[in-house]
């Protein structure tokens, strides 16, 4: 068998911006909430968390403040053995200046960016570039997130016209979004592949029961895996998965079968300092 040199970066999404605990009762919406779930996951194989926080009445949040209090709390739970990638998601909530403005106010270890969410009329490529810029020459890692070739085709676009300046950025490849029922399939992820002629490292996460399947086919394909409650709350088999540590561990189980080693928070910043890729 081919053992893939780079390993496998499992990315947990444990709560996201709607579901609620009526969902599911394990959760996590509260600061000491995610530092549990981060010390479980990280035990599960994962090596970073994708951050969303709530307000005071469960509803989607970019404040600053309650940003700074759940990274405290994961800290507190695994030192620097997880890195914390926040959201600037607007979930309908927030616009584009207001995302950005977050981002820089907080200056995060990492973050996911939306292109279609930043990329607006209200921001225009002169903005683009001085907010990449910024996040270029803060050092802070970048994932930009796109739904569609479409996305990923204009991605590419600003890269080609330099609005987005040379720097370790990756990509995440979101699958089912968009479907009916936002369910996702294996072979979603192959356009996504097709189209992608740069060097940026890349993840999928997947909507639905599919989710598994899906990021083992990220895993053979040698993508990078982004999994949890945000997006699924089942186990491959069908059954209600009991934490989001569980649904890191199957994919944690599918990398050893495909024989792929597990990328540790330590690895993913050394790759990132060294230019060679981001989360």
């Amino acid at each position: 068998m081919a053992v893939f040199p780079e390993p496998l970066l499992i990315t947990v999404a444990p709560n996201g911006a709607y579901k609620q605990r009526p969902d599911h009762a394990a959760l996590p919406l509260t600061a000491q909430e995610l530092g549990h779930t981060a010390k479980l996951c990280l035990d599960a194989g994962a090596a970073m968390m994708h951050m969303h926080i709530r307000d005071a009445h469960g509803r989607h949040s970019l404040d600053v403040q309650g940003y700074r209090d759940a990274q405290q709390a994961v800290k507190a739970a695994v030192g620097n053995a997880l890195i914390v990638q926040v959201t600037s998601e607007a979930a309908r909530v927030y616009q584009a200046p207001a995302q950005i403005a977050m981002v820089t106010a907080l200056r995060p270890e990492a973050v996911s960016v939306g292109l279609r969410e930043v990329d607006q009329p209200e921001i225009g490529e002169a903005g683009l570039a001085q907010f990449f810029g910024w996040l270029a020459k803060e050092r802070v890692m970048t994932q930009v997130i796109v739904y569609d070739v479409a996305d990923l085709q204009r991605w590419q676009a600003l890269r080609a016209l330099g609005v987005i300046p040379d720097a370790p950025w990756s990509l995440l490849f979101v699958l089912g979004r968009y479907s009916v029922g936002q369910t996702s399939a294996p072979h979603d992820l192959l356009p996504f592949v097709m189209a992608h002629t740069g060097q940026e490292p890349w993840s999928m996460c997947a909507f639905g029961a599919g989710e598994h399947a899906c990021a083992t086919t990220a895993v053979a394909l040698g993508g990078h895996a982004r999994v949890g409650f945000e997006n699924n709350l089942l186990l491959n088999n069908g059954q209600i998965a009991p934490d989001n540590a569980a649904l890191v561990r199957q994919v944690a189980d599918s990398a050893r079968v495909l024989g792929r080693s597990l990328a540790t928070a330590h690895q993913v910043r050394a790759a990132f300092q060294a230019g060679v890729g981001g989360p």
